[in-house]
Parts: C-alpha cells; structure tokens; sequence
C-alpha cells in the first residue's frame, strides 16, 4: 500500500501516533516519559501546536493537535528528533528509537474530536496498564479533570467548554464522559483512505486537496528520476557509507527535498542535513 500523502493546512487538526522501532518500548521508565513530555512542550513552544489530549505507552503514543501554523510535519520531525537523541545520550545507545514514518489522522473538528479525546485516554484501561483511569500518571485524562494542574502547553479550555461554563462542573461531566466510553468502539475504524476522519462532506472535500497536491508532486518530478523508496532498501538504510551516498545522490542528482529523503531513509531530518554539508564542503 503506498504511503499517504501529507496535507497540512493552517488550523488543521490531527492524531498522531508513532510506534518504536520494530515494536521495541520507547519509554524504559518514567524518567524516559517524563523527558518525552519535556520535548512536547518545548515543540509546543516553539511551533504555536495546540495540544488537546496525549496518551503514552510502553511502545508508541497518542496526540491529539492542531497547528495554527501548517507546520505538522516540521514539528514530529523535531519531537521524535530530539527525544531520539535525548534518550539515546541518557541510555548510553545509538540508532533508532522509532519505526520509520509518523501516522497522522486528520480530523474534522466538529465531527469526532471529542470522541478521539476520550478514546487516547482511554488506552491504559484497555491494555490493562490500569484498572482506574485516575492512576494512570501519563495521559491528559487528570489534567482535563482537574484531578492534577495542567502543563503549560496542555489546552484543555476546547473540551471543557463542551460541558459547562463552571470548571468543577465541566471537569466533572468530562470525567463522565471518558467513563462513558469504556468499552465503545474506535473511531478510528472510520478514518478514510488511510488519514481522514470527519463527516462525507469533509472526506470529499479533503480528498479534493489530496488530489491537488498529488498532481503539484507529479509535475515536479523530473524525467527519468527513481522513486526514492528505491534509493533506500533496507541493506542501504543499515548501512551508513551507503546511506549517506544515497542520500547525496537523492539530494544532488534527482533534487529531492531534505525532509523527503529523511522519511526515506528513516533518519532525522538534522542527518540528513549533515549529510549534505560534508558532502559539499568534500566537493
């Protein structure tokens, strides 16, 4: 199956998960989550991203955001970036830490936001990491329900307006809410083709762009010029003289951006970047 296109745009709003490397854990300990909070917020600050709901895992997480500033892609790369690197120094390990590409759902506000709120909440109690929602420290449930103070970056306001105008009384039929949840279906088993979620009109409307900007990427493409999958098999992306080959000839021959050939060859956008210098400054 190809890989869906991107489609950022000011104001959109998506899901987010990514998965560690080969379904390895991310988080060692909670000196490891507490850290990948610390770059979030950091991103947060530096993006304009709004955060709703997040949720973190022994092996992947959950955001849910949405950026003012149509600046999605630019933002994980710096989040899954920097806490690679943080926590590949703090463990004394090299290489990666997650598996390939970010997934992004995006998501018509009005249509199933709530219900994704509640659902990334809601993935410690069905992975049995708890049995009471309140006891899981690493989620923006006890934030939102006023059980703790929210961070900073953490934006609550959004989903606590749909249940009063008085704190204690939205925070508690919030509280409802999520416990209403328990058991209900994904509503990410109605996202469409591959990275939509929203109501017919949406879905249309959205693969309309889709479209637009599959055709900009054709006719940008210059004759004769491989697929850049097909510079980077996996003996390639293993080992580095190859790779970092690769990714000059990617860059210098067939004019492919930085941020695409970080996605191909699964490494950090600040890898690749490197990469090119040294390789100009050789040349």
């Amino acid at each position: 199956m190809a890989r869906p296109i991107r489609l950022e745009f000011p104001d959109a709003i998506y899901h987010v998960t990514t998965r560690g490397n080969e379904g390895a854990d991310i988080f060692v300990d909670d000196q490891d989550r507490q850290l990948f909070l610390t770059v979030l917020g950091e991103v947060v600050s530096r993006s304009g991203w709004i955060v709703h709901a997040y949720v973190l895992m022994n092996n992947h997480y959950h955001i849910l955001l949405e950026t003012p500033n149509s600046n999605l892609s630019r933002g994980m790369r710096q989040l899954n970036g920097v806490y690679t690197q943080r926590f590949n120094s703090l463990h004394g390990s090299t290489g990666r830490v997650f598996q390939g590409r970010f997934k992004a759902v995006l998501v018509e506000r009005a249509h199933a936001l709530l219900e994704l709120c509640r659902y990334i909440v809601l993935n410690p109690l069905r992975s049995k990491a708890v049995k009471n929602i309140s006891r899981y420290r690493w989620s923006s449930y006890r934030a939102t329900a006023g059980e703790v103070q929210a961070p900073t970056w953490l934006s609550t306001g959004w989903i606590l307006a749909h249940f009063g105008r008085s704190s204690n009384v939205a925070q508690r039929k919030y509280a409802e809410f999520v416990e209403a949840g328990i058991g209900l279906a994904s509503p990410l088993s109605k996202v469409k083709s591959q990275i939509l979620l929203g109501s017919a009109g949406f879905v249309k409307k959205m693969k309309q762009r889709l479209l637009g900007k599959a055709d900009s990427r054709r006719d940008k493409k210059r004759p004769g010029r491989p697929v850049l999958g097909t510079l980077f098999p996996l003996k390639v992306r293993n080992e580095k003289t190859q790779r970092n080959e690769a990714i000059r000839r990617a860059y210098q021959k067939f004019g492919y951006t930085m941020a695409e050939i970080a996605d191909a060859a699964q490494v950090h956008f600040s890898t690749v970047s490197k990469v090119i210098k040294l390789g100009e400054q050789a040349g």
